[in-house]
């Protein structure tokens, strides 16, 4: 059992900017780049990216404070953060949270694989002029159905960024994301500035921002924003929590959550203003709803690839420029989800070195499923892309065993803006509104006509959602008391005083309203 002093050193954050620079590019991922603008189509343009808005100010934000929380009062990765704040039993949430983001970073690889591929393709001239659809279609099959290709590619993802995890919080992630974040959001300006000033660019911006009040009350549409929400941001995946470890002492954890989602959804509006204009004004109205409805893949690596070639520029210089900014948004998401990962298996007393090896040799066999087949991964991102529900529900239940009140001192006390009762209004409705959202979203597959809803083996089905996530229930469960007795200490555990419902004292651990767990936590660690 490795054991943590309190107040021991370790690596922050070297400033606010480099903190939210990399929370950002947590957030800022592929999702950004093509799910948001097929969201928006599918969802009524203005109407849905106002449903957007709200879902971030009453899910999001309040669901990332709750993570920075967590992850800078137990300086622990999800699973020791879930066992100081809820007490030994309650170890698992934090594994199973740590689970679902794992899943997700097995085919999140190969997504980033792909982008790397384009870009090869995009500089190396492929999108010539006169190119079209149906010779990006023949591409973009082509290299799919070639194993070596995919799984070349996703390898060449994983061993990046695990060369970035390596090297540590000052000479890898910030180093790398204090550059990569604001390069990418440079390149997406330029990009929606050369697509606004396209002709015929204004219908696209009518189809995206003009409300269709006609589908505000539309279940679908809003189920759409929430999930939106939820895997763009990173609310709930536990990525939050993982970076706030390394926050400083004196952060302002409400603005630094605001500014965060704000950015984020900045990004998502510039992707959507570059991809939406971009077809909107090189093809006729019909062929763009067409393209926008193509799905994620058929939407980048189709019709938009096809449209590089028609476009003055598209070639040689906005194609590579649309497709590196893929490449960096996918790859300062997949940093965080690696860290997420080492972050945990560090906390079990194993050296940074030889925990990303395991993590990056893990990914590396994790992905190949998803490299070898889309409908596999197809399945993963539904099954994990829901899942991020029960993540962010377990993130609310562990602030409710805190004690709304008493995190909300904590926050209000690290924040410069009031953090009042609405943040403990917010998180208290939580479990409702995942109830609804998940309630929903299981109607929907249960009633949808192409799939039987019971069946395992079915890709978008309710029964093999149902089932890979009992086997992590059932795997964590079995794992808490392994979880419980190994994972290092950290500050919270390391005074070894008081209860989780019982008022802590405040030790000077430069922040306010350190907290300590369980009793039983301290009696069976001594």
């Amino acid at each position: 059992m490795v054991r943590q002093k309190a107040g021991s050193a370790r690596e922050v954050f070297s400033s606010r900017f480099a903190f939210v620079a990399a929370a950002i590019g947590m957030a800022v991922g592929t999702g950004n780049i093509w799910r948001f603008p097929r969201d928006v189509g599918a969802g009524g343009g203005g109407v849905f990216i106002i449903a957007v808005v709200l879902a971030n100010l009453v899910w999001a934000i309040p669901l990332l404070m709750a993570e920075s929380l967590l992850g800078s009062r137990s300086r622990l990765g999800t699973v020791g953060a879930f066992r100081d704040f809820m007490g030994r039993k309650f170890a698992w949430m934090g594994g199973f949270m740590a689970v679902v983001t794992i899943g997700i970073l097995f085919y999140y690889t190969v997504i980033c694989g792909w982008a790397i591929r384009y870009f090869g393709y995009a500089v190396s001239g492929k999108f010539t002029s006169g190119i079209g659809t149906e010779q990006t279609s023949k591409l973009w099959d082509d290299f799919v159905a070639t194993p070596a290709q995919t799984i070349l590619f996703h390898v060449i993802a994983a061993l990046l960024v695990g060369f970035v995890v390596i090297r540590g919080l000052k000479g890898g992630l910030e180093k790398v994301l204090n550059v990569t974040v604001p390069t990418l959001f440079v390149i997406l300006v330029l990009l929606a500035i050369r697509a606004m000033t396209l002709p015929g660019a204004g219908d696209g911006l009518r189809y995206m921002f003009v409300p269709d009040w006609s589908g505000f009350l539309d279940g679908e549409m809003w189920l759409g924003a929430f999930v939106q929400m939820a895997f763009s941001t990173g609310a709930g995946w536990g990525l939050y929590l993982t970076y706030s470890v390394y926050m400083r002492k004196k952060e302002d954890f409400a603005l630094n959550s605001g500014i965060v989602v704000a950015g984020n959804h900045l990004a998502s509006l510039l992707a959507g203003i570059a991809v939406i204009c971009t077809v909107f004004a090189m093809q006729s109205p019909h062929y763009a709803q067409e393209a926008v409805g193509a799905g994620d893949q058929g939407l980048m690596f189709v019709y938009l690839a096809a449209l590089f070639g028609q476009m003055p520029g598209g070639t040689w210089f906005f194609g590579p420029l649309f497709f590196l900014v893929l490449v960096l948004a996918g790859l300062s998401s997949l940093i965080a989800m690696m860290e997420l990962a080492v972050r945990n298996v560090i906390d079990f007393g194993i050296k940074r070195k030889k925990a990303v090896v395991a993590v990056v040799l893990v990914t590396l066999v994790g992905g190949i499923p998803s490299a070898l087949d889309l409908d596999v991964l197809t399945n993963q991102d539904n099954v994990w892309g829901v899942g991020l529900l029960i993540s962010g529900l377990f993130a609310a239940i562990a602030m409710m065993r805190y004690g709304l009140e008493r995190a909300r001192r904590e926050l209000d006390r690290a924040s410069d803006f009031r953090v009042g009762t609405w943040w403990k209004v917010l998180i208290g409705m939580f479990p409702l509104m995942a109830a609804v959202v998940f309630g929903w979203f299981m109607y929907l597959s249960i009633t949808d006509s192409s799939q039987t809803w019971y069946d395992p083996f079915q890709t978008f089905s309710v029964g093999t959602m149902v089932l890979q996530w009992v086997a992590v229930f059932v795997v964590t469960l079995l794992l808490n008391s392994l979880f419980y007795r190994r994972i290092s200490r950290g500050p919270l555990t390391a005074e070894g005083v008081g209860s989780v419902h019982a008022p802590a004292p405040a030790p000077d651990t430069g922040v306010e309203g350190h907290a300590d767990v369980s009793v039983a936590h301290r009696t069976e660690e001594g």
